[in-house]
């Protein structure tokens, strides 16, 4: 069988950091090793990245319209049919990653060209329309509008032409068959983490990762890795800090991750916050890095208090670490986080619960080591790069036949 030649196409890729942008290129990477033939093609959200260029055998060409702003990637349904259409001999499968607004110019030219076409969505609402709602009301624009209803059931209408579809966990799979979709156009495919960077370690590398990340040696550090974002349930957890603090004044949250080009951007609120309530020595912005693995690493406790997920990789990837977890039964996490065996899960919102929840892990060491372990376990089995690639692999070899 000849090898796989595979387009993925995303808003945003690497060194654009997000969890999509990571799934991506993990994915790619993945799908390279097994001898697959990948491109990447994105928008170029930062106009000093180059136009094209190679990340290890894989080529990644970046579209205008070029710059940060977020409604910019509008601007792809026009530039991406072209280059789509210019690349076409080194693609016979194209994989939407987040296809909210770019799958129609996907959907349009595998079908010219007689390509397969997937669609993955990377946030819970692309099917339904609610992941426009926040970015329209800040525009003053109505999502129930008549008119937004009318495009919405426009799209979907190209949409559900597509191959198939890839749902990130049940949540999204609910999404989808409760918008007209057949279960049989359906694969359920989780997220993956790379165990080769996300991994325990012993307490000597902990402390001298603390040391080289210039982080408190000797507190208890609790963590939360992602977008600094609203709907993350950032806004709560602070105000939950200042209560927990006063309690336990060893321990030192960090936030590891910045606002980004989303419109939900929270972090200069949280800043306010933080300096309104002098909590500046136990809140630390660590800001967006590239070694996120390694601030888990150096840490004693993940908390994730989400209020609106597709998957939650964070939280996998914390798992993977061997980090004890509080987490919301938000998207992913409720198909594999059961509550007090390996992670605990509070209500989303709910302050006081996320607070005790803080409070027990802190203060139960014994407790906090079992449930870090058996979160550890579970990555193993079911989220690592080599078994999600897998099964993408078995679902683009079935279509492709």
């Amino acid at each position: 069988m000849k090898p796989l030649k595979i387009c993925i196409f995303t808003e945003t890729y690497y060194p654009v950091i997000g969890g999509g942008e990571t799934q991506a290129r993990l994915l790619a990477d993945g799908l390279a090793k097994k001898g697959c033939s990948v491109i990447i093609l994105t928008r170029r959200s930062d106009p000093t990245l180059a136009r094209s260029e190679l990340y290890g055998v894989i080529k990644v060409y970046r579209l205008p319209p070029a710059g940060p702003q977020h409604l910019k990637k509008w601007g792809l349904l026009l530039s991406s049919i072209p280059a789509l259409f210019r690349l076409r001999k080194q693609y016979d499968l194209i994989l939407v990653s987040g296809f909210r607004v770019i799958g129609v110019a996907a959907l349009i030219v595998s079908s010219v060209l007689n390509k397969v076409c997937l669609l993955k969505a990377d946030s819970t609402g692309e099917m339904s329309g609610e992941f426009f709602y926040g970015g329209m009301g800040k525009m003053g624009w109505k999502p129930v509008s008549r008119i937004f209803k009318l495009l919405l059931s426009l799209r979907n209408q190209i949409l559900r032409r597509a191959d198939g579809f890839i749902a990130i966990s049940s949540q999204v799979t609910d999404e989808y068959l409760d918008h007209g979709l057949i279960p049989h156009a359906v694969s359920q495919i989780p997220n993956s983490v790379s165990t080769g960077l996300f991994h325990p370690v012993k307490s000597p590398e902990k402390f001298a990762l603390r040391r080289k990340l210039k982080l408190p040696e000797e507190e208890i550090l609790v963590i939360f890795t992602g977008r600094l974002v609203s709907y993350k349930g950032l806004p709560g957890l602070v105000r939950v800090w200042s209560q927990l603090i006063t309690k336990y004044t060893n321990a030192v949250l960090l936030l590891v991750g910045g606002g980004s080009l989303d419109i939900y951007n929270c972090e200069a609120q949280l800043r306010e916050y933080v300096i309104a309530n002098g909590l500046e020595k136990s809140v630390l912005f660590c800001g967006e890095v590239h070694n996120v693995h390694e601030y888990l690493q150096a840490a004693d406790i993940f908390v994730f208090p989400t209020e609106k997920e597709a998957f939650g990789i964070a939280l996998v990837e914390a798992m993977a670490c061997g980090l004890p977890v509080i987490a919301t039964p938000i998207g992913g996490s409720k198909d594999f986080l059961l509550h007090d065996k390996n992670g605990l899960v509070v209500k989303p919102g709910e302050d006081q619960e996320l607070l005790l929840a803080l409070e027990y892990l802190i203060s139960n060491r014994a407790k906090a080591n079992a449930l870090g372990l058996a979160a550890w376990h579970t990555v193993q089995s079911r989220y690592t790069v080599e078994v999600v690639t897998e099964q993408y692999l078995h679902l683009f070899s079935k279509l492709s036949s």
